[in-house]
């Protein structure tokens, strides 16, 4: 019969052994203890005597012992396993800890958004102001188209250094922050222009005084733009895409929708500028208020952490942002696109001062008209901004960009009915088409930067968020200067006067067909993506 026996592991197979001797020492045991366990034999014998039977008994006993310490049911393996996850055991005990920090620094990012959404809304509102100045230089001191053009082109230099105040935000840190303070510093350059400008007489000895501080009032602006656009590319990475470009620009539309209704109403009923000089700098001193009484709480992101607080001197941090932004805008996924929406505003002359000077002295249409009209501009810029974050970003943006221009070259066509009078022979009295049509071309231009500020934000590199939108931004001054300039010459070219208009339609042909050229080298848009896309793909 069957029957497990203790023995020595050499009394068994030996007789193999003899045969076939094991490779190395020690191999039969091995042998034996793979084949019957640990101190136990398998054999076929018949027990004969009781001390036998004994013996058998004793052994059936280890061996149930046996099997059962090597049964799979066996409790014993499972119960080793809770130590492989106790170190996540203690995160439920500090998990209070986190959560507190978390809201506190939701509560601080709120109060940040809060901060550039009334920078955007300021921004937008700067129109309030530059109303009443417009007025005042046309009316007041008399200047001329062609010369007011000018004293508008040469006010916006200051934004041209917009990549300087970029570089500065991105490498130089005040007081363990580099956001927060430069809103302040561009909120204090302004407060003391247009206060100045609320104090000083309106005379013509005090242009160059009033030219001073139009400048001043410009470089605070544009500090204050710049870090708004590196904010929200700092925090574009962590939202869908689009969406806090379009908050920003329903701000800033918000902004010069108010400040276009009221600016109207409160320079024809009162007539005097310094009223809105002074109402603007109460704004822009809350504005600083807010700024200076916010703690700066950026994302999270490897490159814009405190750890970037560098030991190095200010001229090494700045020439090593200098080159990180050369090296972004080299790439030709951001050059491209750069060098088209550039060249896009560049080349179409600007008859801006012209028009306006057409509206106010041969028109005599009243203030609150113009500012109505600008209006109805930010109303149509809003609603491009809604409509885009809803359907028209997932448009490729080639076939986008196209549609927009030639729908801006068409739009600039308006002023000339307006010139040639042809609403009056439809019925349409001039306040009802200024009021409609008078500031759309400048709407769809100004909707057109929202879909290249949303490409750039999906490409611009960690760290270079300042230097690079403030780089686009100074570019697209820059352009605006060059066409205001080319403008001027235009107007001066076919001999449009304060006293003569009648080339004044032949200039605006030649504008709606200069608006047309961009459509030529639309190639150096991508022609596959959209704002949903995060890198660009090759054209």
């Amino acid at each position: 019969m069957l029957c497990l026996s203790p023995c020595a592991p050499h009394r068994h197979l030996h007789h193999l052994h003899r045969r076939h001797p094991p490779a190395r020492p020690g191999a039969a045991a091995a042998s034996c203890r793979n084949a019957r366990g640990p101190g136990v034999a398998l054999c076929l014998r018949t027990p004969a005597t009781p001390e036998e039977r004994r013996q058998r008994r004793r052994v059936a006993r280890l061996h149930d012992a046996s099997a059962a310490s090597a049964s799979p049911a066996a409790p014993a393996a499972p119960a080793l396993k809770p130590p492989a996850t106790a170190p996540a055991a203690p995160a439920p005990a500090v998990r209070p800890i986190p959560t507190a920090e978390r809201r506190g620094r939701l509560r601080e990012m709120r109060r940040l958004w809060w901060v550039c959404g009334v920078g955007y809304w300021v921004q937008g509102f700067r129109c309030f102001p530059w109303l009443a100045l417009n007025f005042h230089l046309a009316r007041g001191l008399g200047l001329s188209p062609a010369a007011l053009q000018l004293v508008q082109n040469a006010g916006n230099l200051p934004l041209v250094a917009k990549p300087l105040f970029g570089v500065l935000s991105d490498a130089v840190y005040i007081g363990r922050a580099h956001r927060l303070p430069y809103i302040s510093i561009g909120a204090l350059l302004q407060l003391i222009a247009w206060g100045t400008l609320a104090i000083i007489p309106v005379t013509g000895d005090t242009f160059p005084t009033q030219m001073a501080c139009i400048l001043v009032g410009n470089l605070g602006a544009s500090v204050t733009e710049v870090v708004s656009d590196a904010v929200v590319t700092e925090f574009s990475r962590t939202q869908k895409a689009g969406v806090l470009q379009s908050y920003a620009f329903i701000a800033l539309a918000a902004g010069s929708l108010l400040g276009n209704l009221s600016g109207g109403y409160v320079l024809l009923k009162t007539q005097e500028p310094k009223i809105m000089f002074t109402a603007f700098s109460v704004l822009l001193g809350f504005q600083l208020a807010l700024s200076l009484g916010t703690k700066e709480t950026l994302p999270s992101t490897p490159r814009n952490t405190r750890s970037r607080l560098v030991t190095s001197s200010l001229a090494a941090n700045l020439r090593k942002q200098f080159s990180n932004l050369m090296m972004a805008i080299s790439e030709e996924r951001i050059f491209y696109p750069l060098a088209w929406i550039m060249t896009s505003f560049a080349v179409v002359p600007i008859l801006s001062g012209t028009m306006f000077c057409f509206q106010t002295q041969y028109l005599k249409l009243d203030p609150s008209i113009i500012g109505l009209s600008k209006v109805v501009g930010q109303v149509m810029v809003l609603s491009l901004t809604v409509l885009y974050n809803r359907y028209l970003k997932r448009i490729p943006l080639r076939h986008l960009i196209a549609g927009v221009q030639m729908l801006y070259a068409v739009a600039v066509l308006s002023d000339l009915v307006l010139v040639k009078q042809i609403n009056l022979m439809l019925g349409i009295p001039n306040e009802i088409h200024v009021l409609c049509f008078s500031a759309l071309a400048e709407a769809i231009a100004q909707f057109k930067v929202l879909p290249f500020s949303v490409l750039l934000s999906s490409l611009c590199p960690p760290g270079c968020e300042g230097s690079l939108f403030a780089f686009f931004t100074s570019g697209l001054v820059f352009s605006a200067i060059l066409s205001g300039v080319f403008g001027v010459g235009l107007s001066t070219l076919i001999g449009v006067s304060s006293v003569d208009y009648s080339t004044l339609p032949l200039g605006i042909l030649l504008q709606s067909l200069a608006a047309l050229l961009p459509l030529g080298w639309i190639s150096f848009l991508p022609e596959k993506w959209t704002a949903d896309e995060k890198v660009v793909m090759q054209r």
